[in-house]
């Protein structure tokens, strides 16, 4: 008998120990999940494999005149670096300066048309919050592709505009459409009627403000380092509102006004102030349709040199920085920059030929319609102060007549 309760004794102490052995196993399993995946066969085991950590986040504000190129890039991007998410804002380049100096728009990166807007949201930064809002060193602003501000017209029109030079000039624009005989003024034909020129909104849209900026250098003769106070002259403010005149409507858009020009033809516009990229990508669907589209290249152009910035706002953390980094790297690399040849840029690495010997190159392949690689003198970018007095003078005195 006492044999039979010494083997149930000892069995109720060994079910105890079992029992308390998995109440420990389990509480040690709470405390220590690493542990317990790799009991249950997780990433330190044979079992499942580990969850990745969850993506670092960057967005980018960047103007629509590269929307195609950009979007290419990042479906690239996400594929070698899916660590990185990158969220892309198309946004016309004065709204969005304008929507992060509200802190409507946070993002990691801003990438407008040009430095010109960079200067602005420089200026307008400091003024509003004293303190610097673009990174120095590493982490100043990198053009990523550049593209010259054009004319484009219609060649029988252009004949006549060249009569009196080399180059369309604004001086030249200006007589023609301020003169009450329109198109005969300059040696056109009386059936053309009155000259149509067009360019966008300049405090809506970034060729706009290009354009209007490239005719007040040429009234004082300069090629940069205009100043405020020569805004203030009423014989330059008569030249801009003659050759104004010419403007049926200010549209916010470039894109939509060269589609128009081809669309429509001379009823419409006779001749344009675009980005040659928009040129390139347009210029051949105009062919046939109302006679022969060309581009012309002014006596002094500016560049669209689309500088990716780096901000350095406190919303960012410096993961997100880093990561940054890597995507600028990214948009900078040899194939990506060679792809923006197909969509009419020209490439910021200097290494990187424009023309080539491939059929679809379009600097190669428009060459007839006249894209040129070889461009005139280029514009020195304005100081921030200066375009934002350049926008006030436009909205006071040229706005108010267009509506």
């Amino acid at each position: 008998m006492k044999a039979k309760l010494a083997i149930v004794g000892a069995f109720l102490v060994a079910l105890v120990v079992v029992v308390i052995f998995s109440f420990r196993e389990r509480d040690n399993a709470s405390r220590d999940p690493v542990a317990a995946n790799s009991a249950a066969g997780g990433p330190s085991g044979k079992g499942k494999e580990a969850v990745p950590p969850a993506a670092v986040e960057i967005s980018m504000l960047y103007g629509t005149e590269k929307k195609d190129w950009i979007e290419d890039a990042a479906a690239s991007f996400a594929q070698e670096h899916p660590e990185i998410r990158v969220k892309l804002v198309a946004k016309g380049s004065l709204d969005a300066e304008q929507a992060i100096l509200d802190e409507k728009e946070k993002p990691t990166i801003f990438s407008p048309a040009d430095s010109m807007i960079l200067n602005l949201l420089d200026s307008d930064w400091q003024t509003k919050n004293k303190s610097n809002i673009l990174g120095q060193g590493e982490d100043a602003p990198q053009t990523l592709v550049i593209t010259p501000l054009v004319f484009v017209a219609w060649e029988d029109r252009a004949n006549a505009l060249l009569k009196s030079g080399k180059v369309i000039s604004w001086q030249v624009i200006r007589k023609a459409v301020n003169s009450p005989q329109g198109w005969p003024a300059v040696g056109g034909k009386a059936d053309w009627g009155f000259v149509k020129l067009g360019h966008t909104d300049p405090t809506r849209s970034n060729s706009g403000m290009q354009a209007l900026y490239l005719m007040s250098l040429e009234f004082y003769g300069k090629t940069g380092g205009l100043e405020i106070g020569d805004l203030l002259k009423p014989n330059y403010q008569a030249f801009v509102k003659d050759i104004e005149k010419g403007v049926q409507k200010f549209e916010s858009s470039t894109g939509t006004f060269m589609t128009d020009m081809v669309r429509f033809g001379p009823s419409k516009y006779d001749i344009s102030v675009v980005y040659e990229n928009l040129a390139v990508a347009q210029i051949e669907n105009a062919q046939g349709r109302w006679g022969n589209l060309k581009v012309y290249y002014p006596a002094m152009t500016l560049w669209s040199d689309h500088p990716a910035a780096l901000l350095q706002g406190d919303w960012i953390t410096a993961e997100q920085k880093q990561a940054a980094r890597t995507w600028i790297a990214h948009l900078k690399s040899r194939a990506v920059q060679e792809k923006a040849l197909a969509y009419g840029f020209r490439p910021a690495d200097p290494a990187i030929p424009i023309k080539s010997g491939d059929a679809r190159n379009p600097f190669t392949k428009l060459e007839p319609f006249g894209i040129r690689v070889d461009i005139p003198p280029v514009a020195k970018a304005p100081e921030g102060a200066v375009v934002r007095n350049l926008l006030t003078f436009w909205s006071r005195t040229i706005a108010p007549s267009a509506r």
